[in-house]
């Protein structure tokens, strides 16, 4: 489909982010049965809970531009999922498991953060305030996550994969 004006741009942006919102709820599951800290464990499954609501809430409003809801796989978070697999079968170490797949989910979560504030600021610039309020609420959840992320990884779970324990 040739996108011919900025509210197709847009929609096209929510259906990219709608994709990888539905493409991380196995990740996150899976992600979450193999790490060890219990307060990353946590995180995880606290962030695919959001991110069913994230998904549900891109849904709404492409239904109420009555755009298609299901129109494509965005390949790029295909891509990051798929790294995020590789990832869980080369670290079989807890300890060094729980540090490496820190890495992996920003980079899934640096993505969407910036599909959101795309989407977001394409909504703002169109006048579309209401889009763009819940926009802002999926972008300051996946900030939320990431900063999470990086506490843990800084304060305990890269420190613990340098003591070299399992």
């Amino acid at each position: 489909m040739e996108l011919v004006s900025l509210k197709d741009l847009y929609l096209a942006e929510l259906q990219e982010l709608l994709s990888a919102e539905a493409q991380l709820a196995e990740p996150l599951a899976r992600v979450a049965e193999v790490v060890s800290h219990a307060g990353f464990k946590q995180a995880l499954n606290r962030h695919s809970e959001d991110t069913l609501v994230q998904k549900q809430r891109i849904a709404k409003i492409l239904q109420k531009h009555e755009a298609e809801v299901e129109a494509h796989t965005d390949q790029a978070m295909q891509a990051l999922v798929r790294e995020l697999a590789k990832m869980l079968v080369l670290l079989r170490r807890n300890k060094l498991r729980d540090a490496g797949l820190i890495g992996s989910l920003q980079r899934l979560e640096h993505y969407e953060i910036a599909a959101c504030g795309s989407a977001a600021a394409l909504a703002g610039q169109m006048g579309l305030r209401d889009d763009q309020k819940i926009l802002h609420q999926n972008l300051e959840d996946h900030k939320r996550f990431d900063a999470l992320l990086t506490q843990l990884a800084k304060n305990e779970l890269n420190r613990h994969a340098l003591s070299g324990a399992a």
